[in-house]
C-alpha cells in the first residue's frame, strides 16, 4: 500500500511539472520583453542619455589663481626706503566666475533630454523583430506537432494494412501488390517522425534563446492559435505612421530642430566676473580690482555654428524623406500580404470544408469495402496515401498562412482587430 501511494505521487509530481512547463504564446512574448537582453540594452542607452542630460545646466568651473603681481626682482626694492617711501611688489588672490546663459542652457538641455526619445522608439521595434521571430516559431512548432499526430495515426493505419494483408495472403484472399509498398510508406513514416521531433527540438531551443534562458529546458506549447482578420485601413499609411521605427524618425527630426536651437543659442554672449585682491609689501597699501566680462562670439567664431545649423536643415530633409520611404514601402508590402493572406484564408477553409472531408469519406468507404472484401488492399492504400498527402498538403498552406499572418503583424506592428483563439483539424 505504500509503495503504490509513493508511485501515485510522484506520477502527480510529474503531471504537475508538466502541466506548469506548458507555455502560451503571450508568456513567451512576456518573456522575451522582460528576460531578453535587447531590451536591458536600450534601458542602458536611455539610462546614459538621461544621466548625461542631468549635467547640461551645471556652471563652468571657477578659477582661481595666486602669486605675485608687479613684483621687482630685486627683494631689497620690496622693502621700505631709508626715507619712509613704500616698497615695490604685491601678493595677489583672483578669483574668475563666467556665468551661463540661460537660453543657450535650455535650448543644450532640451536636445539633451530629447536623445533618448529615439532610443525609447527603437527598443520597439528591434522587440517587433523578435517577437515576430517567436510567433513564426512558435506556429510552426504547434504545425509540426500536427503533422506529428498525422504520422502517428497513419503508423498504426499501415501497421494494420501490413499485418491484415499478410493474413488475406496465406489464406489466399488477397495478392501482395500493395503489401510492400505499405512497407515501404511505414519506413517512411518513421524517418517522418524522427525529422518532425528533430524540428520541434529546433523550435524549442530558439525560444529558449529569445527568452534568454538555459537552451534546454523542457517545456510545451499550447495547440491554439489565431486567424485574424484585418480591415483594409489598417494598410493605409496614416496608421503606419504609429510603426516604432517611423516614430522613431520623427524624433530624430525633432531632435535635428533641438539640436538647431542649441547651435543657434552657441551664439549668444556670455558674461563674467572677475575680483583680484592684492597684498602690498613693504607698506603699500591693499588694493583690489573688479572688472566684468564678456564672450561675445562674432565673425569667424560664428562660422562653425551657422555651418552647424545649415547641415542639420538637410539631415532633417534626408530624414524626412527617409520616413516617407519607409512608410510607402511598407504600406505597399502590407498590402501585398493582406491580400495574400485573404486567398490563403480562402486556399485553408477549402481543405477544411470540402477537400479533406471529401477523402475521408472516401478512404472509410475503402476500408468498408476492404473489411467486407469488395475492395482490394491496393485501393484501400491508394485512397490512404491521397488522404495523407493532402492532409500534409494542408498544414503546409496553414504554415503558409500563419507566416504571413506573423509577417504582415510585424509590419503593422498592431494586433489584430478581430480573431479568435482555436484548435483547428
Amino acid at each position: 500500500m505504500k509503495k503504490l501511494i509513493i508511485a501515485f505521487l510522484v506520477l502527480f509530481s510529474c503531471n504537475l511539472i508538466k502541466a506548469q512547463s506548458r507555455m502560451s504564446l503571450q508568456e513567451i512574448l512576456q518573456t522575451i520583453d522582460t528576460a531578453n537582453p535587447t531590451s536591458k540594452m536600450f534601458a542602458a542607452q536611455i539610462r546614459a542619455s538621461d544621466e548625461a542630460a542631468k549635467g547640461v545646466r551645471s556652471w563652468m568651473p571657477t578659477d582661481f589663481s595666486t602669486g605675485l603681481w608687479m613684483t621687482p626682482y630685486n627683494v631689497k626694492m620690496w622693502q621700505k626706503g631709508e626715507h619712509g617711501e613704500n616698497g615695490m611688489g604685491q601678493y595677489m588672490l583672483s578669483i574668475q566666475q563666467m556665468f551661463p546663459n540661460k537660453k543657450k542652457q535650455d535650448a543644450e538641455a532640451a536636445y539633451m533630454e530629447g536623445m533618448s526619445s529615439v532610443d525609447k522608439e527603437r527598443v520597439r521595434y528591434e522587440l517587433n523583430l523578435l517577437y515576430a521571430d517567436a510567433k513564426k516559431n512558435y506556429y510552426e512548432w504547434i504545425v509540426v506537432e500536427k503533422k506529428l499526430k498525422i504520422v502517428n495515426e497513419n503508423e498504426k493505419v499501415l501497421a494494420f494494412m501490413i499485418k491484415d494483408a499478410e493474413i488475406r495472403y496465406r489464406n489466399g484472399l488477397d495478392k501482395l501488390s500493395a503489401y510492400y509498398k505499405a512497407k515501404a510508406e511505414l519506413g517512411k513514416m518513421v524517418n517522418m517522425k524522427l525529422m518532425l521531433e528533430n524540428e520541434i527540438h529546433h523550435k524549442r531551443l530558439r525560444l529558449n534563446t529569445l527568452m534568454n534562458r538555459n537552451k534546454m529546458v523542457e517545456f510545451e506549447i499550447d495547440s491554439l492559435y489565431t486567424i485574424k482578420e484585418y480591415a483594409e485601413s489598417s494598410f493605409d499609411t496614416t496608421n503606419l505612421a504609429a510603426r516604432s521605427d517611423v516614430r522613431a524618425i520623427d524624433r530624430e527630426i525633432e531632435l535635428t530642430f533641438l539640436q538647431q536651437n542649441s547651435e543657434r543659442a552657441k551664439t549668444k554672449p556670455e558674461f563674467g566676473a572677475r575680483f583680484d585682491h592684492m597684498f602690498g609689501f613693504g607698506g603699500l597699501p591693499m588694493q583690489y580690482s573688479l572688472m566684468g566680462m564678456a564672450r561675445i562670439p562674432i565673425g569667424r567664431a560664428n562660422r562653425m555654428s551657422k555651418a552647424t545649423v545649415e547641415s542639420l536643415k538637410w539631415k532633417s530633409e534626408a530624414l524626412s524623406q527617409q520616413r516617407q520611404m519607409v512608410l510607402n514601402e511598407a504600406s505597399g508590402m502590407a498590402v501585398g500580404i493582406g491580400n495574400e493572406v485573404e486567398s490563403k484564408k480562402r486556399q485553408v477553409k477549402l481543405f477544411e470544408e470540402n477537400i479533406i472531408p471529401a477523402l475521408r469519406k472516401n478512404y472509410q468507404v475503402m476500408q468498408l469495402g476492404y473489411q467486407q472484401n469488395t475492395e482490394q488492399l491496393f485501393t484501400l492504400f491508394d485512397a490512404w496515401d491521397t488522404l495523407n498527402k493532402t492532409q500534409l498538403e494542408y498544414l503546409d498552406q496553414l504554415q503558409q498562412l500563419l507566416n504571413m499572418q506573423v509577417e504582415l503583424e510585424r509590419i503593422l506592428e498592431a494586433p489584430a482587430l478581430k480573431g479568435e483563439e482555436r484548435p483547428r483539424p
